[in-house]
């Protein structure tokens, strides 16, 4: 067992820190941000920072990187106050991945990584055509994180676009069936597969399959 001090993380070469620590909280999920300037222009960003809030109201946050280069997700977000999170599947994760390249801001990754825009039932931000399992969402509240210099984006979900054979009666959704994928560090994509399920925790009963 190797360890690793808080002098050695502060030691280590910078490329070998940002991967390991970008690896150690385990596997992440991958999402597609999508947005659109006030001219109309899409943009698409790859998003593992995506977490949940609360289920009522239902919110989500994501992170974002500071803001002290150009960031034209955030730009977009703060303009129009609404955006799109899209699971990224199996069968695309290199254009998924391949939007993290630094596009200018008249390139849309949507173009520029062959995957489709679509805008449903009048939402203003576009929605990844490929992705089974979208969601739009308006900002609610934006919280800067000052030791990173990184802010986290609260917002509420106000649609959701999934296949109803991936919806089971208890609202869980079959994300194996889906072919969702994850990442782990920065750059390597996996599929999960299902270990188990179990009922509610009880203190005394021990664990029960669901």
């Amino acid at each position: 067992m190797k360890r690793i001090q808080a002098q050695d993380i502060e030691a280590m070469e910078k490329i070998f820190r940002l991967n390991l620590i970008n690896s150690i909280t385990g596997y992440k999920p991958a999402n597609l941000v999508g947005t659109a300037a006030p001219d109309g222009r899409t943009n698409l960003a790859m998003y593992s920072s995506v977490v949940h809030l609360g289920s009522n109201p239902p919110y989500i946050g994501i992170f974002t990187r500071p803001t002290s280069v150009a960031r034209h997700t955030y730009d977009n977000i703060k303009t129009s106050g609404c955006y799109t999170i899209n699971h990224v599947h199996a069968d695309f994760t290199a254009a998924a991945h391949y939007t993290s390249a630094p596009f200018p801001e008249d390139e849309s990754e949507f173009e520029k990584c062959g995957l489709g825009a679509e805008f449903l039932d009048g939402f203003p931000a576009p929605y990844v055509r490929e992705s089974q399992i979208k969601m739009g969402l308006r900002l609610v509240e934006e919280i800067p994180i000052k030791a990173t210099g990184t802010t986290l984006l609260v917002g509420k979900i106000e649609q959701i676009y999934l296949p109803v054979d991936l919806l089971a009666a208890d609202g869980t959704l079959n994300l194996g069936e889906a072919g969702t994928a994850c990442v782990s560090g920065l750059d390597t994509y996996h599929t999960a597969q299902e270990i188990g399920a179990y009922a509610y925790a009880r203190v005394g009963e021990g664990p029960q399959p669901k």
